[in-house]
């Protein structure tokens, strides 16, 4: 960590441009050091030791070594290191190998700038976050489940919104949270600001004592708050 406010990165990926882009998005936030740059999974641990970044952006695909074993050998030697796996993949069985091996985010290579430094932000915090239309995919994963669960007799309960905890615009939030959409696109469907909708999402973490957005989708569709589409 250089300074108090300083988040230093380290940039894992075989792909030279888009290293570089992803450099470039970052460099414009005052509060981020991309402080070093690996083509290959073979190189973190070194990249690693020399430099302690606050944050470490894994590509899940590389030649020598893929992101996940080097997320698995890199958690295994600094069990404190946080990881967000990039990816052109949105299938639920790429996220869970990433998840397994430790990375505390997954990001797909179509984000973009902001989700990226939102992204930053919350793992470097120590939070989760995942892109999304993971979020998503995992939503449909888990009403899948449910309906195999049930034998194919699987009824959603009637939704009860947890008007005693949240307001009624935090509640239609938070369903288009679990319907996977950006603040971006939340914004446009509810006719507001997204500096607006961010306000809502981090009142809606704090009532709902959660660290992030995954965390608290899980949480409403557990206790039945929103309707899994």
């Amino acid at each position: 960590m250089e300074g108090n406010n300083m988040t230093t990165i380290l940039i894992v990926d075989d792909h030279q441009l888009f290293r570089e882009g992803v450099k470039r998005i970052l460099d414009f936030e005052e509060s981020f050091d991309v402080v070093a740059e690996g083509d290959d999974g073979t190189d973190v641990i070194d990249l690693y030791m020399e430099h302690q970044p606050d944050v470490v952006l894994m590509d899940i695909n590389m030649p020598r070594m893929n992101g996940v074993e080097a997320t698995e050998q890199l958690i295994g030697q600094f069990p404190d290191a946080k990881v967000i796996m990039l990816s052109i993949h949105d299938d639920e069985t790429y996220v869970t190998h990433a998840l397994k091996s430790g990375a505390l985010g997954y990001m797909l290579k179509e984000m973009d700038a902001g989700e990226i430094v939102q992204a930053i932000k919350v793992v470097s915090n120590g939070g989760s976050y995942l892109h999304p239309k993971i979020t998503h995919n995992l939503v449909q994963e888990f009403r899948r489940l449910s309906e195999r669960e049930h034998k194919g007799s699987f009824q959603q309960a009637e939704i009860r919104r947890p008007l005693h905890l949240l307001t009624k615009r935090e509640c239609e939030v938070l369903q288009l949270l679990t319907d996977g959409q950006s603040n971006r696109v939340i914004g446009e469907t509810l006719f507001i600001s997204e500096k607006t909708v961010k306000n809502h999402v981090s009142s809606i973490l704090q009532k709902m004592n959660v660290n992030d957005r995954t965390q608290a989708v899980v949480m409403a569709i557990k206790n039945g708050w929103v309707e899994v589409k």
